[in-house]
């Protein structure tokens, strides 16, 4: 972390009018490197950022580093109000004294003509046209000059080098926070008892150094804990800037108020209407729902440019594409003023449609070569997702919009890694409300959707009662579609909770109400998924693989990667039983592969323990108990542990005790531990063989090997209690 205090002059100052500098310098230091190499390489660089940034402070510091013969000279143009008086600004600001008829910008060429000095321009984005015209002519008429510039949008000059400056880091400013802290409120250091709460606060201030600094000041009335939970109204909050500052940098309403100051009615009306966004947004998303009404679609492209321009809005490349951002603090500021015009919930309404019809769209490209897209799509735009769900659920009417957004998310909670947040949800959106029975449709699926995600985590009382719920409602109402749904999720409850004739009975005809009413998706896949799950732990492996290969080929046609990669569990389960290690390590390495793409917790866990039995097996036992450690770590965050199934839980007890046998129980507990301390990605990698030297050791294998295993019988389960465990 870069900290400096103010260096002593010795000798004969430096010329130049840079302020001293009156407390430390926190943090900047990759900033300060980036900035100094720019300006050896361009004769004018301009810092750009939104207000509070510590554009002005960046450039002085690093001005100061200069060394320029010349020295380096700063020009406040903050207060400056007419263009025509930027160049006697600039004369000033040299100290320069010229008593002929010439004009401003004759003094200042001849007096820069021979010099070779740093001129730094403060606050000019409101004279942006005047000091373009002044810094191009004086670039061109002095060889010697450089140019520093600190403002909110670029001069767009010939030659000029941009250095966007974006908020602090959390560290850095959390470091800077403790730093102003500390001045005021003497002993205050940041440790274990506020560090939480420190950290949390610089988060939601963006990191933004003007307002990290002006909660430091509120530090002599308020505890940080205190802070945090009165940045509802930031705004209100933070004041009481030194007298000695800029008026604009006095408070943090001022600060951003002066950027909206700068903008056009235009400007601001998109600003306002961009507030609704959570997070980042993309053009199309921002065309739909900020147009109208004074803006036209086709200008948003324009407007929005000007506001990236301005550093209001940040441009970011993503996995998705380019996307646009507001700081939190920028955006809360739209936010007041959408409410005060009274516009706030026309545009809440127009946000929720947009994001209702991309779930729309991302649900039906599921299926299909897309399916990675639609999974980084809804990834990248959840922030947004979760704000369009929250207004379904607290607007009156609204809840069968929620059910709708959130049902329609299924393949999201569920092949996503996101179970807990889909419960979440779901939960939410199936509590009885008044208007049940008027939108039976968004509720039913909402139901089966909550059952399919209690199933997973391991909760057979939540799940039992939304697909009872679901298919006594759907039957009333003859929904065919729900009924199968209902059905499916049933079977898949029954194969979980081990009752194998059940499941089978129930997945089997699930699939024949699929095939009825013309249903393929990647959920009837996973129908028949499961039931050649439930095939192969009755010991029907002909059967099971039969099911799988198919699935494998519909899987191949249509483009569909995550409900093929369970498909490849199977066969694999199945390649292992009958002794084919071989093929089912290399099945279970390219289903772990996508289920990793996707972030499919699940799918991804239940292949690392397939794979911990068959590295046993293969006479490793020492990286069989790390997988398993590994395992350990990831169950929590989908639910219960093998779903609390014995039959699942077979291959795992299988490589336990294969394991013990051959490293005794001090070593395997050791190795679990070991693997126990992998982070996911971690985990993935080793499975996958990316590890180099292991440094756990091999057991060698024993000469023979059992070719095939019975496993119509269940090994116990160390998470079952007479079958109450809900998780």
């Amino acid at each position: 972390m870069h900290r400096s205090h103010p260096a002593p002059r010795a000798g004969s100052p430096p010329p130049g009018n840079l302020p001293l500098e009156l407390n430390v310098f926190v943090g900047r230091s990759a900033e300060l490197g980036r900035l100094d190499e720019a300006l050896r390489s361009a004769r004018l660089v301009t810092v750009t950022g939104m207000g509070g940034v510590g554009k002005s402070r960046l450039a002085a510091h690093a001005a100061a580093r200069t060394g320029l013969s010349g020295g380096a000279w700063r020009v406040e143009l903050a207060a400056v109000r007419e263009p025509e008086l930027v160049e006697y600004a600039v004369v000033e600001a040299l100290g320069l004294t010229d008593h002929t008829s010439r004009l401003p910008r004759e003094v200042l060429a001849g007096h820069l003509a021979e010099r070779e000095l740093l001129l730094v321009l403060d606050g000019f984005e409101h004279l942006v046209d005047a000091c373009a015209s002044l810094v191009g002519e004086l670039l061109r008429t002095a060889p010697g000059l450089r140019v520093l510039a600190a403002g909110r949008r670029p001069l767009e000059v010939e030659g000029e080098r941009l250095f966007p400056l974006a908020p602090m880091t959390g560290p850095e400013a959390a470091e800077l926070f403790a730093e102003r802290a500390a001045a005021r409120v003497p002993g205050f250091a940041v440790d274990e008892a506020n560090r939480a709460d420190v950290l949390e606060l610089c988060r939601r201030l963006d990191g933004i150094p003007l307002a990290v600094e002006l909660a430091a000041g509120r530090l002599s009335t308020l505890s940080p804990a205190q802070l945090l939970s009165r940045l509802e109204d930031r705004f209100r909050l933070l004041t009481g800037g030194g007298r000695d500052v800029p008026t604009r940098h006095q408070t943090l309403r001022t600060a951003i108020g002066w950027s909206h100051e700068l903008c056009t009615p235009r400007e601001r009306l998109l600003w306002s209407r961009l507030s609704v966004f959570a997070g980042r947004f993309d053009l199309e998303a921002a065309e739909y729902v900020c147009s109208g009404d004074g803006l036209p679609a086709d200008d948003v492209l324009d407007v929005l440019g000007e506001l990236l321009a301005q550093s209001v809005v940040s441009r970011e490349e993503t996995p998705v594409g380019v996307r646009y951002r507001m700081l939190d603090t920028v955006r809360a500021y739209g936010a007041e003023w959408l409410e005060a015009m009274g516009d706030a919930e026309r545009l809440r309404r127009r946000h929720r449609d947009w994001f209702m019809g991309l779930a729309t769209w991302c649900e039906l490209d599921w299926f299909s070569p897309r399916q990675g897209e639609v999974a980084a799509r809804v990834e990248a735009e959840l922030p947004n997702l979760r704000c369009a769900l929250e207004h379904c659920l607290t607007e009156p009417g609204g809840t069968h919009l929620g059910q709708y957004l959130a049902g329609s998310l299924w393949f999201y909670w569920v092949g996503c890694g996101r179970l807990a947040e889909g419960r979440h949800w779901l939960d939410r959106c199936v509590e009885p409300t008044p208007e049940d029975g008027a939108y039976e449709q968004s509720r039913l699926k909402a139901l089966w959707v909550l059952g399919y995600v209690a199933v997973l985590q391991g909760d057979p009382v939540a799940a039992l009662a939304a697909l009872q719920e679901c298919r006594e409602e759907a039957e009333r109402s003859g929904n065919a579609t729900a009924v199968a749904y209902a059905e499916h999720r049933t079977g898949c409850l029954a194969l979980v909770t081990d009752d194998m004739p059940r499941a089978e009975s129930l997945l089997g005809s699930a699939l024949d109400r699929y095939h009825e009413i013309g249903e393929l998706n990647s959920n009837v896949l996973m129908g028949q998924v499961e039931l050649a799950m439930a095939k192969a732990f009755q010991g029907d492996l002909p059967g099971a693989v039969k099911l799988c290969d198919d699935v494998r080929r519909v899987c191949e046609d249509h483009g569909e990667r995550w409900a093929l990669a369970y498909a490849l569990y199977v066969l694999a389960y199945g390649a292992w039983a009958e002794g084919d290690r071989r093929r089912a390590r290399d099945l279970l390495e390219e289903c772990l592969g996508i289920g990793h793409t996707f972030h499919d917790l699940l799918g991804t866990v239940l292949a690392v323990e397939l794979l911990a039995l068959v590295t046993a097996e293969d006479g490793d036992p020492a990286e069989a108990a790390v997988l398993q450690g590994a395992a350990s770590r990831m169950w929590p965050s989908v639910g219960l542990p093998l779903f609390g199934s014995a039959y699942y839980n077979a291959p795992h007890e299988r490589c336990e005790t294969t394991a013990r046998e051959r490293l005794g129980d001090e070593r395997y507990e050791e190795c679990v531990r070991a693997g126990a301390r992998l982070g996911q990605e971690a985990a993935v990698a080793r499975a996958l063989g990316r590890r180099g030297e292991r440094t756990l050791g091999a057991v060698p294998a024993p000469r023979t090997m059992p070719a095939s295993v019975d496993m119509r019988k269940p090994a116990a389960s160390p998470t079952r209690k007479g079958g109450e465990t809900t998780g």
